[in-house]
């Protein structure tokens, strides 16, 4: 595990969500070749773990808490991050603990800047549900583009995340960056992104992760050129096509619970 401490203040911070995305079908398609970019980054693969919640809302209130998706394996497992609270058993000394109400105030108050894309409905800042997580940022955005049913959610996401960080190069170059992104493409609808679809599938649902992952070298490419960042990627739950009866989520299936995880510290370009 990383000693959060000596990672928190001195790293930019870029933690993706890749909303709905289902363990099985991120390994599949890594092990088939179609997401050479995710494979570039996570050289030994995705890390299966169990989501704390079976739907976006539930799963992005414990993150920002610091509960992020939990190792399969038994046992007590400490996390990288908390909000102080007695009696927690999942704090180490090598967790970056706040005094504070969530991962994203604390990191606030330790001078990073904090900024939100948002992707699916429960950032979509259309009333006081959908705000509740974007208010807990700096800046947040959030614009139809970037939602479920524009085919190209992610590339606009990218963009406005770009945006975001070349301003931050100006302004304040200096101050370290927390930049959140829920990446909205994974989730229902996705038949758009394979060919001749009608319904959404399991190919399909693949073959967004493919459309995904062929936008993310832009976007690792600015942090590299800020130097080392810290980077968080995970799905906040699974979905369901059928599998016993089964369809969406909000449900407890290992389909749903079951999500992929990769956490690493990303090599910057050298400034020497």
């Amino acid at each position: 595990m990383f000693n959060m401490n000596e990672i928190v203040g001195k790293n930019d911070i870029l933690f993706i969500t890749f909303d709905t995305l289902r363990y099985d079908v991120a390994i599949n398609e890594m092990e088939s070749g179609r997401t050479p970019n995710l494979k570039k980054l996570l050289p030994d693969s995705w890390e299966k773990r169990h989501s704390p919640g079976n739907f976006t809302y539930a799963s992005h209130h414990a993150f920002f808490a610091g509960f992020l998706p939990t190792p399969v394996n038994p046992g007590i497992h400490d996390r990288l991050f908390a909000v102080s609270f007695p009696g927690s058993e999942s704090i180490s000394p090598n967790t970056c603990v706040f005094k504070t109400s969530s991962i994203v105030s604390g990191l606030a108050g330790e001078g990073y800047h904090t900024a939100c894309v948002g992707g699916v409905g429960f950032f979509n800042k259309m009333s006081p549900l959908g705000s509740v997580f974007p208010d807990m940022f700096h800046e947040s955005h959030w614009h139809r583009s970037y939602g479920v049913t524009d085919p190209d959610s992610t590339e606009n996401q990218v963009k406005c995340a770009l945006d975001i960080i070349e301003k931050r190069n100006h302004s304040n170059p200096e101050q370290k960056l927390f930049l959140f992104i829920n990446i909205s493409a994974l989730h229902q609808p996705n038949c758009f992104y394979l060919d001749n679809a009608k319904k959404d599938t399991l190919e399909s649902h693949g073959a967004a992760l493919g459309y995904v992952d062929s936008k993310l070298p832009e976007l690792v490419s600015a942090f590299e050129n800020r130097g080392d960042t810290f980077m968080i990627l995970s799905s906040d739950h699974g979905t369901t096509y059928g599998e016993d009866g089964y369809t969406g989520h909000r449900l407890s299936h290992e389909n749903v619970w079951d999500v992929p995880f990769a956490s690493f510290l990303h090599k910057g370009n050298s400034h020497d």
